[in-house]
């Protein structure tokens, strides 16, 4: 923008002063628009697209040789007890086993393909967590501020940002107080309620622990941690991961679940093919109500495993473990489950287990690989990937906490299940 001052042909005190104020008049404009092209720059750069370098290439051999073994195990493991969504194995970005069977509807005619999405259940979490990171990176909070700092009248010291993502608050689970307490089955719970039910019921809330003793897996510290992002970067959670990570990483099939959605999206069925209805618990996000697509879900692990966003200090901070209480290889970082090997090898990963919806999202970083399942007809036997792992190294895995619980229920659906 240029301003143009026209001459001024009176050299009296009174003309000086007006070109004066011509002159800081036009200053002020100059800073206000570039202060406002700077803003409209940065909202356009966080949506601009992430490129990935191409993928490696891949040996043939090695290809065909991971892609048999993975058709063998999903033909024993998964194929016989039908799987009704995705798997997709990969290598450094090359994707080396893909495969969708069933349909969206059951019965049903529409067939499930690389579009379809599934809701991931607890593998939300890993957004959530990634997405307080970004927050932390950026400056605007710290791990160790107390939630109270965001919300004052949230009245329980101790419990920092770094407990909620590391399961360490001591706080109860909203899916089974909220009920307990007295809450209307025939109103859907919020975010806003689980935060408001936890500062005015207080003295009626039990099994309250203190903050940092140990570890307890809580899915209210993620629903606390979904309006955190909120509060902070002053847009709804939903808008907040469209805005950071699904539009620049091209996750076209990826959005948070709401209400309005319910007739669009994939019902969950239990392993008997009943459907799997709504209840008052499913519009609370953070800790779930993610829905993608395999192939997204690759997007987001080559995002993870590049520093295009997340620096090496932010994702180191990720995967350290936090629960060192008890020796063992099984340990929580910042949103993220882990298994330590006495080598020194991790293997990162999320489960997820919603109504009849269950996901698995496995990463090996030394190998750069990764393995992902989802479907929305609840199958045990989408926990049992983690064998797959052996193709890429030496892992020697036993049963997770959600393959044995999956076991012990028979294939009995609880609604409160959320892993």
């Amino acid at each position: 923008m240029s301003i143009k001052f026209l001459p001024n042909k009176s050299t009296n005190r009174r003309g000086i002063k007006i070109n004066a104020s011509i002159l800081l008049f036009g200053i002020t404009i100059l800073i206000s628009c570039n202060f406002n092209g700077n803003k409209k720059n940065q909202e356009t750069a966080e949506r601009q697209p992430i490129e990935f370098p191409a993928p490696l290439p891949f040996n043939n051999a090695e290809s065909l040789r991971i892609a048999k073994a993975c058709n063998n195990w999903y033909d024993s493991t998964l194929g016989s007890i039908g799987l009704n969504g995705g798997i997709l194995i990969a290598q450094n970005g090359t994707i080396l086993y893909e495969k969708y069977n069933g349909t969206g509807h059951l019965p049903g005619k529409d067939s499930i393909n690389a579009n379809t999405p599934f809701h991931i259940a607890s593998v939300s979490k890993t957004f959530t967590a990634m997405g307080i990171l970004l927050l932390k990176q950026e400056g605007k909070l710290q791990l160790e501020d107390e939630l109270s700092k965001y919300f004052p009248s949230f009245n329980y010291p101790g419990v920092t940002i770094r407990t909620l993502l590391n399961h360490r608050s001591g706080l109860p689970n909203y899916i089974y107080f909220m009920e307990s307490l007295g809450w209307d089955k025939n109103q859907m719970v919020t975010n806003e309620d689980v935060l408001q039910y936890l500062i005015t019921k207080k003295p009626a809330i039990q099994n309250i622990a203190t903050p940092n003793t140990h570890f307890s897996y809580c899915n209210t510290n993620y629903a606390l941690l979904a309006l955190l992002i909120e509060k902070i970067s002053k847009k709804k959670y939903a808008a907040f991961l469209k805005d950071n990570f699904f539009i620049p990483l091209g996750m076209k099939n990826s959005f948070v679940f709401d209400l309005s959605m319910s007739k669009d999206v994939s019902p969950s069925y239990n392993w008997k093919n009943d459907v799997m209805v709504f209840n008052f618990l499913d519009n609370v996000y953070g800790d779930k109500n993610i829905y993608t697509t395999p192939r997204d879900l690759l997007q987001w692990e080559r995002l993870l495993n590049s520093n295009l966003i997340f620096n090496k200090e932010t994702l180191a901070e990720a995967y350290s473990p936090y629960s060192i209480e008890k020796t063992g290889t099984k340990n929580y970082g910042l949103g993220w489950r882990m298994t330590i090997f006495p080598n020194g090898k991790k293997l990162i990963y999320h489960n997820g287990w919603w109504h009849g919806n269950n996901a698995v999202f496995i990463r090996m970083l030394d190998e750069n690989a990764c393995i992902i399942v989802m479907g929305n007809k609840f199958n045990r036997g989408l926990y049992k990937a983690r064998q797959l792992c052996s193709l890429f190294g030496s892992y020697s895995v036993a049963p997770d906490e959600e393959e044995a619980a999956a076991a012990k229920s028979s294939e009995k659906q609880d609604f409160h299940q959320l892993k």
